[in-house]
Order: structure tokens, then sequence, then C-alpha cells
């Protein structure tokens, strides 16, 4: 099996879906990406058999037929050539795979591509077609929220709830959670899933943001479809918690701050925070808020003040300064609103003024208990 491809071309494709490959496989033919040839088109995959991705591309065939390439060593080639058309020489005899250019050429052995694992159908799913500029915001305001515990498998995904008036999307690691609502996008019926963290960071780094994403989902996969790529995962298995009984439905004492001057005063105040714990706290009276850290450990300290708008009786909080650097750098309004009760009870951060009225972003923040 003969194909002329050029070299760029090529390798732009390969390193979309090279993300997928794992340093460390159980299965060596995953090492591999699985070249496929029919009627002039190609499709080449990579798998590390939880997450899928394959790109399609034209090329120049006069047959057609598959077989597994050495990833490493083929993506190493490609980078190192100047733009030409690589000549593809395949010798299914022993799986010698030939690549002639204009001043060389190279050999390298590869695999059966029967060898490499089938994707599993999707049979009896629903779908639903969401932009992928809402997909791209989603990931980037709920990823970094998701937890890292293998005890609690659930939590280290991002749970998606489709219904016909709106999608949410949800991340929690049982100390800070964001939920992002978005009511300009609807599913033919209502489903949940948890999508793993993988294959949501290469949906991000693939998605230009204009096009259409046609998501596909079954009880165990989904497969999203995009541009020139479809990515296909296994779904994280189990029962997310009910995420809606932890959001503090009263709220009295409401902090509106001016978001830059407050993530610059929290960047300044933590370096004096101790190391373990991060603690910074809040010291709200009328209209000035007083941020504090101390490391008692080694004597330092720093405080700071803001003028604000605050509606509600004096309040002393301490929250986990890291938890509200993130939240803050995923927020884009210009100022907050930080909604509490009381000073052991979670504290809520949402945009004061939200430009898009079908996007909805909540954050929550547990607070940690005050040194006295």
């Amino acid at each position: 099996m003969n194909f002329i491809v050029p070299s760029t071309i090529l390798l732009r494709h390969l390193q979309n879906i090279s993300g997928v490959l794992s340093t460390s496989n159980t299965l060596p033919i995953l090492d591999n990406f699985l070249f496929e040839i029919r009627d002039n088109q190609l499709t080449v995959s990579a798998s590390d058999l939880e997450t899928t991705m394959k790109t399609t591309l034209e090329v120049e065939s006069k047959e057609d037929g598959k077989i597994a390439i050495p990833a490493r060593l083929l993506l190493d080639i490609l980078k190192n050539l100047p733009e030409q058309p690589c000549t593809f020489s395949i010798d299914f005899s022993n799986y010698q795979v030939e690549i002639a250019y204009d001043n060389g050429k190279s050999k390298m052995v590869g695999f059966n591509g029967d060898d490499f694992p089938k994707t599993p159908p999707m049979e009896n799913g629903a779908s639903i077609r969401v932009l992928g500029d809402i997909i791209s915001k989603a990931i980037n305001k709920t990823l970094f929220a998701t937890g890292n515990d293998d005890l609690r498998p659930v939590m280290s995904g991002v749970y998606c709830q489709f219904s016909p008036s709106e999608i949410i999307f949800v991340a929690t690691d049982a100390h800070k959670l964001v939920r992002y609502k978005r009511t300009d996008s609807q599913a033919t019926g209502s489903s949940a899933f948890i999508l793993p963290k993988k294959p949501l960071n290469l949906l991000k780094s693939n998605l230009r943001g204009d096009e259409e994403v046609l998501i596909e989902y079954t009880a165990s996969n989904a497969v999203f479809t995009f541009n020139d790529i479809v990515l296909m995962c296994r779904l994280i298995d189990g029962k997310y918690p009910n995420y809606e009984a932890v959001i503090p439905k009263e709220n009295p004492n409401v902090l509106t701050v001016d978001r830059t001057q407050f993530l610059g005063s929290i960047k300044r105040v933590s370096i004096f925070a101790n190391k373990t714990t991060h603690q910074i706290k809040l010291k709200i009276a009328g209209s000035e808020l007083s941020l504090s850290a101390e490391d008692i450990d080694f004597s330092n300290q720093a405080n700071e003040r803001l003028t604000c708008s605050y509606d509600g009786e004096d309040l002393e909080i301490g929250f986990n300064s890291r938890f509200l650097l993130e939240m803050l750098n995923n927020v884009d309004s210009q100022e907050v609103k930080i909604m509490m009760s009381e000073p052991n009870r979670a504290g809520l951060i949402v945009p004061a003024n939200n430009d898009n009225s079908d996007e909805d972003v909540l954050m929550l923040v547990m607070p940690v208990m005050l040194n006295r």
C-alpha cells in the first residue's frame, strides 16, 4: 500500500491527537498511530483504551488498507522535515514502513492494524449539538475545581446535566465547587454523566470556538465530533454527589468588590500565609474590607485594606487563599459578589454584572477555621 501526503499537514493532524498517547501503556500496540485508508481518505487514530481520538485528511492513494505506525518515531521525523510531499510505502508481509522525501528516506517497522483496539459502537445513544465556544468556556470554568482523590473517582471529573431547558456543568473536590449553567443550548431529552479530565483537556486544546460540536452519549461512553476530529471517551461510573444540597440558599451578607483589586490583594497577602493551610482572613465592616494572613511559626504577617460595597452584619471569615485565587481568575466580570451567611458556612462567589443573560456561573468555597 502506498500513499502520498504533505508532511506539515500530516504533522498537524498527528499533533492534534497525540495528547491521547500515554507513556505507560499496558498494550504495546497503543504506542502506535493506526493509519486506515479508504477512498483516498486517511483516518489516523490514537488510543489509551479509555480515550480514543481520530482525525481525517485527504491523501493520494490507489489502495485501501490499515497499519499501526510507531507514534513517537513518526512525530520526530515529521517535525524535522521541511514542508514537502512524503510517500509512504507499506509492505504488509513484514509491516515495513518506508517514508520517502526529497533528499532521502527512512524505514521503520509497523504492526498489524487489526491488533489495534476497536472502538465500541454507539447504540441507542442520545445526542446534542453545542457551539465549541460554550464547551470551551464550560471546561475552563469547571476543570480547575475537580478533585484528585483516587478513592472518590466521581469527583475527579466534570458532571454534565443535559435537559430540554438548559445544560449544566459541575465540578467539585469537596472544598470548592463550580456550577456553570447555559440556557442557550438544549438537549432533546434529560440525561447526566461524568466526563474524565483527560478528554476534557484534549477537547479544550483542539476546540477553536466557532465550530459546532456534536455530542453523542450512552450510559458508558461519549463521542465528540467537530472539525476533522472525533474524540471518544469512557465515562466515569458512579453516582455524583447531590451538589444542590450543599449550595446555601440564605446568604444575607453580600460583599461586592473590584475583582482585579481583590485578586491583587490576595496574591500579595497570601505570600505571608501559613504554607500548610494557606489561610487568609477577611474582616468586613461597613464599606471596608481588611485582608490579613500570618504564619506564626515564622512570625510573618501581612494585611491590606480595600474599599468595597457591603450589605450585611460585620463578619470575620477565613478562606484558603489558593481556592480564592483560582476562582477569581475564572470570573470574567469587573466586579464580584461574595455571598456569605456565617463564618463556618460556605461562601458563594458570582459575577456582579453578567453581560451574558444565557450564562450563569456560581462558585462555592468552604471556609477554614480562623486561628484565634
